[in-house]
């Protein structure tokens, strides 16, 4: 059976509530507060979980420095900071929102091809605070 391993990252960025085919007025009564703007900020926390058998010489699944560095490339260096509307081109339109599980599923994107033949993304978890998470465990 295969073992896991998780790593988390963490960084800050804001996000916004609002579908640019709804009024203002809906979309202040479908998403209240969360939906003006300039949107509101999250110390978001993603976890990344990977399976695979261990290799014999390092006792790994995967080398961490080459995990930290896809982590690195793919979801910190383009999202800290940002506006999450802006800066993820999916939700740029207004017509898909950046909730957590839409996140979970973009990070998913990102992740999965990057890793080594052998090495399985199992799940990649999106937290925006201590009450508030969504997983990804496949491709959405």
């Amino acid at each position: 059976m295969p073992c896991s391993l998780t790593r988390r990252i963490a960084f800050h960025a804001r996000h916004r509530y609002f579908r640019a085919d709804w009024s203002a007025a809906e979309n202040q009564q479908r998403f209240g507060w969360t939906a003006e703007p300039p949107g509101h900020g999250h110390l978001y926390r993603v976890d990344v979980t990977v399976t695979g058998p261990l290799d014999p010489a390092t006792q790994m699944i995967i080398d961490l420095r080459a995990l930290d560095a896809i982590l690195d490339e793919e979801i910190v260096q383009p999202l800290a900071g940002t506006l999450l509307n802006e800066s993820i081109a999916v939700f740029a339109a207004g017509a898909e929102l950046p909730s957590c599980e839409a996140v979970a599923g973009w990070c998913w994107s990102r992740i999965a091809p990057r890793l080594l033949p052998g090495v399985r993304l199992e799940r990649v978890r999106v937290a925006e605070d201590e009450t508030l998470w969504a997983d990804c465990t496949g491709p959405c």
